[in-house]
């Protein structure tokens, strides 16, 4: 089998921002983006996926907020998309789709852990990570666990995010230590660049394997003195962007690949299709419901 894991929240931002929204005129303007993710997610199922969960920031303030002042908040958050979190998560879970809507924890979070969960699990083939995060890419593995810009169609797996970044997924938190994390709120070190970061830890990997003395650096590029000079000066700064950086594998998710499989929407998809003002929304989900039931 292969599993589907979906990033809720950035296909929600993506259908809000998206210009095609804006003749979706038979859905009320407040519920247009939840019915894009909406639709979108049962186009998916239709194409064939059996597997599906879909990870929500319920709130985007998290346990992150209390490391660094400086994390993502709500705030300036267009009062029209933030009301469409709680709505999207309802109408997911009418279709019939697994909804994370993660608090303490970030959408990220719950992503990670549902690859870790499913990786581990012998009958699934391939995981594909649907979102551009770039800190999902912390998550590829080989061939088995991947990433998937929906909206290009790219897929990355573990060559890819190394032709991608320059690093092999495992170095993606330290990567993004150094250069830091405009999305998320922490700047990384002052003078070190997506370059200069790649070249280091290509070589090293992660940040406690990089010589504290540049004359030691087994690589090829200039400036070494001052980027191992800031990185001793602001290592716990280091330490802490990177802790940032981590996705938490053991966030709770409470359900195992089983729980997973789409067995086709709930009564209440009835009522947010005619919300939707797209009543063949509801009798698409239950046609391919009675073709995936029959024995």
């Amino acid at each position: 089998m292969i599993v589907h894991l979906v990033d809720g929240t950035y296909e929600l931002f993506r259908y809000f921002m998206s210009p095609a929204a804006a003749f979706e005129r038979t859905a009320p303007e407040e519920l247009r983006a939840v019915r894009g993710v909406v639709t979108s997610m049962l186009g998916m199922l239709e194409g064939g996926a059996t597997h599906l969960g879909v990870a929500t920031d319920h709130v985007i303030e998290s346990f992150r907020n209390g490391l660094w002042p400086g994390y993502k908040t709500g705030e300036g958050i267009d009062p029209l998309l933030y009301d469409q979190f709680e709505p999207l998560e309802e109408a997911l879970r009418a279709l019939g789709v697994v909804v994370w809507a993660m608090v303490e924890f970030e959408a990220d979070d719950a992503l990670a852990a549902a690859a870790s969960m499913a990786a581990g699990d012998s009958r699934v083939e391939q995981v594909i990570v649907c979102t551009p995060d770039k800190d999902l890419a912390q998550c590829v593995r080989d061939d088995r666990v991947v990433q998937l810009d929906r909206r290009s169609r790219e897929i990355r797996n573990e060559s890819g995010v190394q032709q991608k970044f320059g690093v092999a997924p495992e170095s993606i938190p330290d990567w993004l230590a150094l250069v830091g994390d405009s999305a998320d709120g922490f700047p990384g070190l002052p003078g070190w660049g997506a370059k200069s970061a790649a070249t280091v830890l290509a070589r090293y990997r992660h940040l406690e394997d990089i010589p504290k003395q540049a004359a030691q650096w087994n690589v090829s590029m200039r400036g070494t003195e001052r980027l191992a000079a800031t990185l001793v000066e602001q290592w716990e700064r280091a330490l802490l962007f990177r802790g940032l950086a981590t996705l938490r594998a053991d966030a709770p998710i409470g359900v195992d690949v089983d729980a997973l499989r789409w067995k086709g929407p709930r009564a209440e998809l009835s009522d947010w299709a005619r919300r939707f003002g797209a009543p063949a929304l509801h009798t698409r989900a239950v046609q391919l419901a009675s073709e995936r039931l029959v024995p």
